[in-house]
């Protein structure tokens, strides 16, 4: 009997590497998918439903909210975003880990629903690192950048809340670490 997959959930301040790392676990462990959000926010052009996200009109994702069928959700910017249990419980059945992409908030959703699940935190050296990265990546305002600042010192702050922190100084040590944890979850001994 093939034994069911686990859940990670990983979490981070904007600019901490958290994707990177999400990315290359996804190519480079077995049997490892990223989960799919669903949204209430239009579709962009070169987004596709089912890839990026699971576009849903208000009304249905209020539906879904009803039958209880999310293992997080928010409101954002009066657009709703969620993770629908559905295709999370497919992939961990079939025998395939799963990888979730979350905001504090979502991962300690998640965790109140799925007590197995492993929480894992990815923190930058510092915030003055944390604000470089933010500004090599051109793609915010310098108000942009603060206000990102400011919410990685809140979300810093429930690190503790995590079971695992990754100090990500370095990519491919980081990617290490994670690689050991969920090889360790597996009960797979790690040989890079």
């Amino acid at each position: 009997m093939q034994s069911r997959g686990h859940l990670f959930v990983l979490s981070a301040p904007s600019g901490a590497g958290k994707s990177t790392l999400i990315d290359r676990a996804c190519r480079e462990l077995p049997n490892i998918w990223h989960s799919i959000s669903a949204t209430t926010r239009p579709r962009r052009e070169y987004e596709e439903d089912g890839i990026h996200y699971f576009f849903l009109e208000k009304t249905d994702f209020d539906e879904m909210i009803l039958r209880n069928e999310f293992l997080e959700w928010a409101c954002v910017f009066e657009e709703y975003y969620g993770t629908p249990a559905g295709a999370v419980d497919e992939h961990l059945t079939g025998g395939n880990d799963v990888i979730m992409d979350l905001d504090v908030q979502g991962a300690l959703q998640v965790k109140r629903r799925r007590t197995e699940a492993s929480l894992v935190f990815v923190m930058p050296p510092s915030l003055d690192e944390l604000a470089k990265r933010l500004k090599q990546r051109a793609t915010e305002t310098g108000e942009d950048v603060e206000y990102r600042l400011s919410k990685a010192e809140e979300e810093m702050a429930q690190s503790h809340q995590f079971n695992h922190v990754i100090l990500n100084d370095d990519l491919d040590a980081a990617f290490q670490e994670l690689r050991k944890i969920i090889l360790g979850q597996r009960g797979e001994v790690d040989s890079p």
